[in-house]
């Protein structure tokens, strides 16, 4: 008599939920960029959301407690002159975001601890180097201060954002770059591109180590990501138009370890990973549904275990890192779901009975201090991030200066500013010098104005006052 095994997985029953709606967060006008990016970067203190703005590209910045609904008038980040088109926390200080444009710029932001006042318009850096807009950017995960960024001039720039300078510029993707992902211990990163190949990058090399043509067939974008025992995790399209994820092994790209077909729809699949449980999940954009895989070493590899559906689809996702789950309720992993004008928390979490802590859930992850200085990852040194234990959860600390070796932006911001006419114009780039000389006119001709209607309320004043009205 045959009897049918059942594969044993401690996460086979996790399930999602969405939170009360007095937990989540209304009135957010999201981004209606057509680009394939989250639109969302959450992490244990914040969460920001691209939003649609006039006159240039805004982010909101929300404390995660600051739930219900989102004043129409709440301070917005507003330092780019064109639309944001992706937004990255630093993993190593929960107060710094980086973000990128169609102003060609990327910049990094010390976002305050309390909620913002007033509009933030003073990044910390600006990062100018590409020559068309920017997509991409991407910390790396155990080196401070390290920053990628990718563009549409087909260019990848990676940055010491401690001292505002491009330490490694490589121009191998002759066409758009659609994502990046770096491995575990950021010696290397993978790419898909539109000319349809899939690459694995060595940047201190400055060189692509394995390339692998059409992971997928169909001429959609593709999506790939590291996990952590260096394969790569694939999304994409058939050549008859239906969704498709693979598992590849960058060191023998004939063959793929799993591939798998999933439906028909236009949306990109995003993927996200969580490292601890080694589970993937699966957002498209469009999509009411949040597909997850559990990636183990047994055959088929690429495990289903269930889908959570809604009845809104979705316009983008943020991706909570582990240290932000609630141990307490058994909380695996919690993703912020983008409506048109909203954004809702949804946990997934493992049924449990017992309410002490389950460390075969928990095992210690990745924490916020960096493993290496960037000088140190530039001479070629390479280490895993440093753990720590979610027995007691997870305390995020107070905004904190960043320590480093050199000169750092990040560190010690200038008390005091010089004039344009004590500027030395010829050391700066001739945009950067168009836009402040264009900012400053726009200031004088602000401050005139206003002058003009102070002085016509004092007239009318005086002649109240003197009874000439």
């Amino acid at each position: 008599m045959s009897r049918s095994i059942v594969r044993q997985s401690k996460f086979r029953h996790v399930f999602g939920q969405a939170v009360k709606a007095e937990q989540a967060y209304d009135d957010i006008r999201v981004s209606k960029v057509t680009w394939d990016s989250s639109f969302c970067a959450v992490n244990p203190k914040f969460l920001a959301v691209i939003v649609e703005s006039s006159g240039g590209g805004a982010f909101l910045v929300l404390p995660l407690s600051k739930t219900g609904r989102v004043d129409k008038n709440y301070p917005l980040v507003i330092g780019h002159s064109g639309p944001v088109l992706d937004i990255d926390w630093c993993p190593h200080d929960d107060n710094i975001l980086a973000s990128c444009s169609e102003d060609c710029t990327a910049m990094v932001w010390q976002i305050p601890d309390h909620s913002l006042t007033r509009p933030l318009s003073d990044p910390v850096v600006v990062l100018e180097g590409h020559s068309k807009r920017v997509g991409i950017v991407s910390w790396h995960p155990t080196a401070r201060n390290i920053l990628l960024t990718a563009g549409s001039d087909n260019l990848i720039i990676i940055w010491n954002v401690g001292t505002g300078e491009p330490l490694i510029s490589m121009d191998d993707h002759p066409d758009l770059i659609y994502s990046v992902s770096w491995n575990r211990n950021g010696s290397l990163f993978c790419t898909t591109c539109k000319d349809r190949r899939l690459r694995v990058c060595d940047p201190r090399k400055r060189e692509v180590v394995a390339e692998r043509l059409a992971p997928h067939e169909g001429i959609r974008p593709m999506r790939a990501i590291f996990i952590r025992d260096g394969n790569i995790f694939t999304t994409g399209f058939t050549r008859m138009s239906q969704r498709e994820l693979g598992l590849w092994d960058p060191t023998n790209f004939e063959e793929p370890i799993a591939l798998l077909e999933l439906d028909t729809s236009n949306g990109v699949l995003l993927p996200y990973y969580d490292a601890d449980a080694n589970m993937v999940y699966l957002c498209g954009k469009g999509d009411s549904s949040i597909r997850y895989f559990e990636i183990t070493e047994e055959s088929p590899y690429v495990h289903y275990l269930n889908t959570f559906s809604s009845k809104e689809p979705q316009r983008g996702m943020g991706f909570m890192p582990k240290r932000g789950v609630d141990v307490t309720k058994c909380e695996i992993a919690r993703l912020y779901k983008l409506l048109d004008k909203k954004c809702e928390p949804i946990t997934m979490t493992v049924p449990r009975k017992s309410d002490l802590f389950q460390d075969d859930l928990y095992p210690d992850t990745a924490g916020p201090d960096p493993a290496m200085e960037p000088e140190e990852w530039l001479d070629g040194r390479d280490e895993d991030p440093i753990l720590i234990s979610m027995r007691d959860g997870y305390v995020p600390p107070k905004s904190r200066e960043l320590k480093v070796a050199k000169k750092n932006v990040l560190e010690s911001r200038p008390t005091t500013r010089r004039s344009m006419s004590t500027l030395d114009t010829n050391s700066l780039p001739p945009q950067l010098l168009e836009r402040l000389l264009e900012e400053l006119q726009n200031l004088k001709a602000t401050v005139l104005s206003q002058e003009k209607r102070i002085c016509d309320l004092e007239n009318k004043l005086s002649q109240y006052t003197n009874g000439t009205a």
